[in-house]
């Protein structure tokens, strides 16, 4: 009867520890959270770029065919943001992102946030808070953004 309580007492013990790997390490992150661990890091060069204006990140990380709506509507591709942004028709003064949310579904990411936005398009200022909707898709190893879209926060009836 006493080794039965020892084996017992050992096992409660046992049961009593962390999870570790083989290596001592404790458990490596899922895969969900890997994947938004480089889903934010990519959203956070992406806002770099954009209040730089810097458009070799848009090169290599928008997809050949991604599509591109403005608040105002303008429906713009790849080539064409690029462009807009080497020419000084796109600028951004300042880009505050808040309300991040990243949903993973396999190889896809969609990101939601709120953006306080402050720029020039053709000349024209613009200010404001926008709703964001980015879709990133996995392709050959690499994140691309393949949509999104830019949504004017409605001001609130008086």
């Amino acid at each position: 009867m006493g080794s039965v309580r020892l084996i017992t007492l050992v096992l409660v013990a046992l049961l009593q520890l962390p999870a570790r790997t083989p290596l001592g390490r404790g458990a490596p992150p899922s895969k969900g959270e890997n994947v938004e661990d480089q889903i934010k890091m990519l959203e956070a060069q992406l806002v770099q770029a954009v209040q730089k204006g810097d458009t070799s990140f848009f090169e290599k990380y928008y997809a050949r065919d991604c599509y591109i709506i403005h608040g105002d509507g303008k429906l713009t591709t790849k080539a064409e943001e690029i462009e807009d942004f080497k020419s000084g028709a796109l600028k951004y003064e300042s880009y505050d992102v808040r309300d991040q949310k990243i949903r993973i579904y396999g190889s896809t990411a969609v990101v939601n946030h709120l953006a306080s936005a402050k720029g020039t398009i053709n000349g024209k200022p613009f200010s404001g808070d926008f709703h964001i909707t980015r879709v990133w898709v996995k392709q050959k190893d690499n994140w691309k953004v393949v949509a999104f879209q830019t949504t004017r926060v409605a001001q609130p009836s008086q």
